[in-house]
């Protein structure tokens, strides 16, 4: 695993390895970092189910302002750290141990406040995407979710929702003013 482009591009990355973890590709991540866009200065962003922190870190690499990674595994967590430190981005980043959905309850919703992107990449088969989907059609924690899960997993057709299929995986994309 290894950053893509940016300041730290070609830089390798520690993945977390552990049963059912499914770390994105670095193909999705290229595909995805590409559909946004690839343009994230002054951005603020969440990497909710952070895992390893390749999505938020391959961000801050192209220019992004902070990132808040969130993750409960205490296994990634440690990994997650390591990254951060091997890329010299600590103080750029801040690092929550928790769960995502209790979480994102306390992030302000003032589109002045809140964060410009979140970026998620939950646990495939849980239904987390739809779940995470549902409460940002009804409560937006960023000004855009972009959501990568299985594609033959179901997420609410909320109003704005885009998606781009890649095989097996679906980038699920909502803004939250449309």
């Amino acid at each position: 695993m290894r950053i893509i482009a940016g300041d730290w591009k070609g830089r390798r990355l520690a993945p977390v390895r552990s049963p059912g973890i499914r770390p994105t590709s670095d193909r999705v991540r290229e595909a995805w970092m590409s559909a946004m866009g690839g343009r994230f200065r002054g951005m603020r962003i969440l990497d909710l189910f952070a895992g390893s922190g390749a999505l938020g870190l391959e961000c801050l690499s192209r220019g992004a302002e902070h990132v808040t990674f969130v993750e409960r595994a205490p296994a990634s967590l440690r990994i997650l750290r390591r990254n951060i430190d091997l890329l010299d981005a600590a103080d750029r980043c801040s690092v929550v141990q928790g769960d995502v959905f209790s979480w994102i309850d306390r992030v302000p919703r003032d589109p002045a406040e809140r964060p410009d992107l979140a970026l998620a990449d939950p646990p495939y088969g849980g239904g987390l995407a739809a779940r995470l989907v549902e409460r940002f059609a009804e409560s937006p924690f960023a000004t855009s979710l972009w959501v990568e899960h299985a594609s033959s997993e179901v997420v609410p057709q909320v109003p704005g929702l885009r998606q781009r299929r890649y095989g097996d995986t679906t980038l699920t994309r909502v803004d939250a003013d449309a």
